[in-house]
């Protein structure tokens, strides 16, 4: 992971001097590199001996970065990880650009790598993360949103990612589809988990623990699934409430209390955590059928960490 951070720093450098600014600025804030750490991992549970697997994970960590900084754009968002966002301090068109800078550097990794499959993999999941990301916009402050529907959006917005990360991993040591397929179902899972992980925090924790403000998601009209279960399972009186607050936009400090104690009420908060764990659970079986390596203990182990954040 050192010489990926290597990597990363090196390839955010350019001339035009707002771009390593801009990159500097969300690369070195803290973030938890949990996918390119997967990519490594990956690689090494299956043998690999080359040196590709740092290029990967580096291209991960970019079209992660990337996405942030669109994000931040869309949802305009004033945090991240506990610093004020790139947009707040240099503009929604320099965040954006700057993210296309950073695609084209990640795809320009991947093609030096020179492996068509592991290129294939990680293209088709930027496709699928913007497709996940409009589909988010479209579902916005929609109170019709059901659970399966959030499912699919955040399957494709967040798990992409984490699944694409881990299966380049038996791609580069030359591994068949049994592997690729252990380690897509081991990526995709434990990302589900870890959105629903998210969605939680947002009610429970504080800045201090997530990263950015508390109720961010209740405050932008974002329909995750805490929200999805209490509007289900209240009264006409709590529906008109949600509808009230996410759709048009009456998200105060109180609509916040309430929201929290509607939650806990339904048992919301409690039902997305058994979700989680459940895809954290199906992560594991995945990650057990590698052989025995420090590589898979750390993939047990991230699966372990992105649950045991609730506690």
């Amino acid at each position: 992971m050192g010489r990926v951070n290597d990597l990363i720093l090196s390839m955010a450098g350019s001339n035009v001097t707002l771009i390593p600014e801009i990159a500097e600025h969300l690369i070195s804030s803290g973030g938890k590199r949990l996918r390119p750490m997967l990519t490594i991992a990956s690689a090494l549970a299956h043998g690999y001996q080359g040196d590709l697997h740092v290029k990967l994970a580096a291209s991960v960590e970019f079209m992660h970065t990337a996405t942030l900084l669109h994000d931040d754009v869309v949802d305009e968002s004033d945090m991240r990880r506990g610093k004020s966002t790139a947009r707040t301090i240099w503009g929604n068109q320099a965040s954006v650009l700057v993210g296309d800078f950073l695609l084209g550097q990640a795809f320009k990794m991947m093609v030096e790598v020179g492996s068509l499959d592991a290129l294939a993999i990680l293209s088709a999941a930027s496709a699928v993360i913007a497709e996940g990301e409009v589909w988010q916009l479209a579902a916005a402050k929609q109170m019709t949103t059901s659970e399966a529907d959030y499912v699919a959006v955040i399957d494709a917005k967040t798990a992409a990612l984490f699944s694409a990360a881990t299966e380049v991993g038996p791609v580069l040591a030359g591994k068949g589809e049994a592997e690729r397929k252990a380690m897509r179902d081991y990526g995709r899972n434990l990302g589900l988990a870890f959105q629903l992980v998210d969605d939680v925090l947002d009610y429970r924790s504080s800045l201090a623990d997530l990263g950015k403000n508390t109720g961010d998601d209740f405050r932008e009209g974002k329909i995750t699934l805490p929200v999805i279960l209490a509007y289900e399972r209240g009264d006409a009186g709590e529906k008109a409430f949600w509808r009230a607050a996410m759709e048009s936009g009456e998200n105060d400090d109180a609509a916040l209390a309430r929201a929290k104690e509607l939650m806990q009420r339904h048992g919301a908060l409690e039902t997305t955590i058994e979700r989680a764990r459940d895809y954290g659970e199906t992560a594991f079986a995945a990650a057990e059928t590698l052989p025995h390596s420090p590589a898979r203990d750390a993939m047990l182990g991230v699966v372990d960490f992105c649950v045991d954040r609730l506690n």
